[in-house]
């Protein structure tokens, strides 16, 4: 059952987005991570300030509340999102163990302004062999040694 949700900490996610566009420091996202009615990290858009394409809002405000809090799982952590998050953010915060999702504009919103996650939620939904990405298996057998390292490892941090 999701926590109650709290309409000032979308203001605030909302807020960092135009104050983001306004300074144009990147898109017009924004995120907040928050645990026990506090926010424990923030986080724009800084995929072109950054140069770096995973540099969404929701991500940079995971790594913010990771880095933060001193741990990757943010379980007992809401997300507040000023927009629907694309794929991507999506599975970070699932990731992330994130426990619920608030978000403001919706999926379609960020479509007419330029932002159109269809293409990869349509990506995603078919077969390897029909992705406009090829993708091809190499190595596999050589590859799983890095599992069975794993798998022998007493030093592993289950996640």
């Amino acid at each position: 059952m999701p926590s109650p949700a709290n309409p000032e900490f979308l203001r605030r996610a909302i807020a960092l987005a135009t104050e983001n566009v306004v300074h144009g420091a990147g898109g017009p996202f924004g995120a907040v991570i928050v645990r026990d009615g506090r926010i424990v990290g923030e986080g724009v858009n800084t995929v072109t300030a950054a140069n770096d394409p995973t540099a969404h809002a929701e991500v940079n405000a995971i790594r913010a509340a990771s880095k933060g809090q001193g741990t990757f799982s943010l379980a007992g952590c809401q997300l507040y999102s000023s927009c629907e998050p694309c794929p991507m953010c999506l599975a970070a915060a699932y990731w992330a163990r994130i426990d619920d999702l608030y978000y403001g504009a919706s999926a379609a919103d960020a479509a007419r302004a330029g932002f159109d996650d269809a293409f990869l939620y349509d990506e995603l939904r078919k077969d390897r062999s029909a992705r406009t990405l090829p993708a091809t298996q190499l190595l596999g057998d050589e590859a799983w040694s890095s599992f069975a390292a794993w798998i022998a490892s007493p030093n592993k941090t289950a996640y």
